[in-house]
């Protein structure tokens, strides 16, 4: 009993001088090693093309194209579940999904072709080339990493699960960590309570105002989630809720750059 107690007492002792207790349950599973983006903060969203960072920008997330904005906290674009029209060719045929009869299975909003992830074995050929887009982020100086299209198993006409989703992002977490960055999980709030499975470290959210989810990604990522709005009703509906807590930002559709006709970017 003396000793169990002792045991106890060492236990709370070490915590405490760590700050391991805390750790623990502000940041879930992230490895010491990785840093997370400070929370709400001053947010910018440049993935259609990089422009100086807006004063009072803390955190800005850039297409794995570009390079990171000095000074801030860098998250690197990177699209991991599907095809970009560009990039199409450049797959296997057989990592591209395909229905019964052959076709290649396409996010029509986007014109993108979906990656198969459906098996073990495809999931780590398709996660070898988009750890090599990891490795660029990580060699340029990105702090962390944001795969997007993690809810496309919900575009493949019933090919593929949530659980083949999580089985993949589960792969880049680990090779994200492993170059010393953090990961994000990018929308697909219904996968939020999967986040320690899938080794996730925050959230990027787009308009989680204007759909009643910020609190999911609240919840699950204890108030580390960057948000963008793409109305001004989304935008008020976001700050009115999470105001206080989030990183939010208001952008156009489309990302543009200052100076092209349809930028747009609002943060009250």
């Amino acid at each position: 009993m003396f000793r169990a107690a002792s045991l106890v007492v060492l236990a709370v002792t070490v915590s405490v001088l760590t700050g391991c207790a805390t750790t623990a349950k502000d940041d879930g599973a992230k490895p010491p090693s990785v840093r997370l983006p400070p929370r709400h903060a001053g947010f910018d969203y440049q993935i259609g093309g990089a422009y100086p960072p807006p004063s009072g920008v803390r955190v800005v997330s850039r297409d794995r194209s570009d390079s990171p904005a000095p000074g801030l906290y860098n998250i690197c674009y990177v699209n991991a579940f599907q095809a970009q029209p560009a990039e199409r060719a450049s797959w296997p045929r057989d990592l591209l999904l395909r229905d019964k009869h052959g076709r290649v299975v396409m996010d029509k909003d986007w014109n993108e072709a979906l990656l198969d992830i459906g098996t073990p074995a495809k999931r780590k050929r398709v996660a070898r080339r988009v750890d090599g887009w990891i490795d660029d982020c990580a060699r340029k100086g990105f702090d962390a990493v944001e795969p997007d299209n993690y809810d496309s198993y919900t575009r493949s006409d019933g090919l593929l699960s949530a659980s083949d989703a999580t089985a993949f992002i589960a792969l880049l977490s680990r090779h994200a960590h492993d170059r010393h960055l953090a990961i994000a999980q990018k929308n697909t709030s219904e996968l939020a309570g999967r986040r320690r499975r899938a080794g996730l470290d925050f959230a990027v959210a787009e308009e989680c105002g204007q759909y009643d989810e910020c609190g999911v990604y609240a919840k699950a990522f204890g108030d580390r989630v960057v948000d963008i709005e793409y109305t001004s009703d989304g935008l008020r509906k976001a700050l009115a809720g999470w105001g206080k807590r989030l990183s939010i930002v208001r952008r156009d559709r489309d990302v543009t750059t200052p100076g092209a006709s349809g930028y747009v970017r609002a943060v009250r």
